[in-house]
């Protein structure tokens, strides 16, 4: 399957400044596969390492960090050449290895020809750890996230909506030829998800009952990471704050509240159990900004958060939505509904290398989401269906006199005024491409 991040592999290959690559991301989010994937494509021969199904080549990098006697024990256990130039060295779950980590340092220093990536789910959790030495200045870094809206249109054999859709004039009307597919994706993916696995399993049966199973035993895995890699203390306090997310999402004000995750539980017990959730990427926080000013890090509000799933089919999934419901429209969704939408562009722009943040005054407004780009801050509002009427939007252009904002619903496409802002309101299903918007 086609993953974005495949051109930023090649820029990384070819580039004048490459530096061995950390490529994190969720567990089994494609890190493996996309790797491998381009290793076949761009290089003679591939060396792939992985510290957790053969742990016993961890002993390669205890002696030392002679980059020349490292390589050459792999050679010998491979049974291969590793040529700078033409092979690609892959470390996998080096979250194992702490040494192996190390060893970038020295790859970067005395042996820099070398292409080497290297992938951990949990890399974010084990760097927390002090024992762990991170090679500061002498790597590359890039995130994968699951597959996006449009990997999943690209993944159905519709690549004409996403050809077509690139280039796409605000100021036309999207006709229904291309709208009505590209929503009812919409609807599979806010079932499916990104999830490799669950998209494959979709594409080969189109049966959301074994897509369902698939999402089931991805959850039972991460649920299975909590056990055996989390503090002992922390686990159960990990499971209750998973447990809490898709219910804390799908209220009113959306924001995350310890004291309604266990009850009696204050955020000083819970506060490190959220941040393994983070860490781990299971989890994503979006910080409030009362006065938005660049950057927009500065003026945020630590203890005011929300809490968002990295997958919009897992989020499905815990949250017992059934497939019928979001294809039907049922009213039974309606409390899911808005959380969905939300989730769903939060995931798409997070994908898109965006920082996010929201915007909240007092308890009177709120805005979905803010993001700087290009030294201005960009307002987003989202709404699930049609409807696009927004106080809060207006209140903060009026207030903060923003050049440019989005609404992203199910209304069709346009450009309008609000205040003294530029506002186009772009459909759901195009958040991926609201960049060429922008910069018109």
């Amino acid at each position: 399957m086609y993953r974005e991040i495949t051109k930023k592999l090649i820029e990384w290959k070819d580039g004048k400044r490459r530096k061995p690559l950390i490529l994190t991301g969720v567990r089994q989010c494609g890190k493996t596969y996309t790797v491998l994937k381009f290793a076949k494509e761009h290089f003679e021969n591939c060396v792939y390492v992985n510290f957790e199904s053969e742990e016993k080549l961890s002993a390669i990098f205890e002696y030392d960090f002679d980059v020349n006697r490292i390589v050459k024990e792999l050679e010998i256990h491979f049974k291969t050449g590793i040529i700078p130039g033409k092979t690609l060295l892959f470390f996998d779950e080096i979250q194992v290895c702490s040494r192996a980590l190390t060893s970038l340092k020295y790859f970067c220093e005395n042996m820099r020809e070398l292409h080497i990536i290297c992938a951990g789910s949990l890399l974010g959790v084990a760097l927390k750890r002090e024992q762990v030495s991170f090679p500061v200045g002498k790597v590359n870094r890039m995130q994968l996230y699951p597959m996006s809206f449009k990997e999943f249109v690209l993944a159905n054999g519709r690549a004409d909506l996403i050809e077509t859709m690139a280039d796409w004039s605000i100021d036309r009307k999207i006709p229904e030829l291309y709208s009505e597919p590209l929503e009812q994706l919409l609807k599979a993916y806010y079932i499916v998800g990104g999830m490799p696995e669950a998209v494959k399993t979709w594409i080969e049966t189109n049966d959301y009952d074994e897509v369902e199973e698939v999402q089931n035993e991805i959850l039972a895995d991460y649920a299975d990471d909590f056990s055996k890699h989390a503090p002992l203390p922390d686990v159960p306090k990990i499971r209750w704050i998973w447990d809490s997310v898709p219910v804390q999402l799908a209220r009113e004000n959306n924001k995350f509240v310890f004291s309604h995750v266990k009850e009696g539980k204050r955020s000083a017990e819970l506060e490190d159990a959220l941040q393994w959730l983070v860490d781990a990427g299971l989890l994503i926080k979006t910080e409030m900004v009362e006065n938005p000013e660049t950057p927009l890090e500065g003026s945020a509000n630590k203890t005011y958060f929300k809490v968002y799933m990295s997958d919009i089919g897992l989020l499905r999934a815990r949250s017992k939505v059934s497939p019928k419901t979001i294809l039907d429209e049922s009213d039974n969704f309606s409390r899911y509904k808005g959380a969905f939408a939300e989730n769903y562009v939060l995931n798409e722009l997070k994908a898109a290398g965006k920082v996010l943040y929201f915007w909240r005054s007092g308890n009177t407004a709120e805005v979905d989401f803010i993001y700087e780009q290009d030294g201005e801050i960009i307002p987003v509002e989202v709404k699930a269906a049609s409807n696009t009427q927004a106080k809060s939007y207006k209140q903060y252009c009026k207030k903060y006199l923003p050049k440019k904002g989005l609404k992203l619903s199910l209304k069709n496409i346009a450009e309008n005024k609000c205040e003294q802002t530029d506002t186009y309101s772009v459909p759901l299903y195009l958040t991926w491409n609201t960049d060429t918007f922008l910069s018109k």
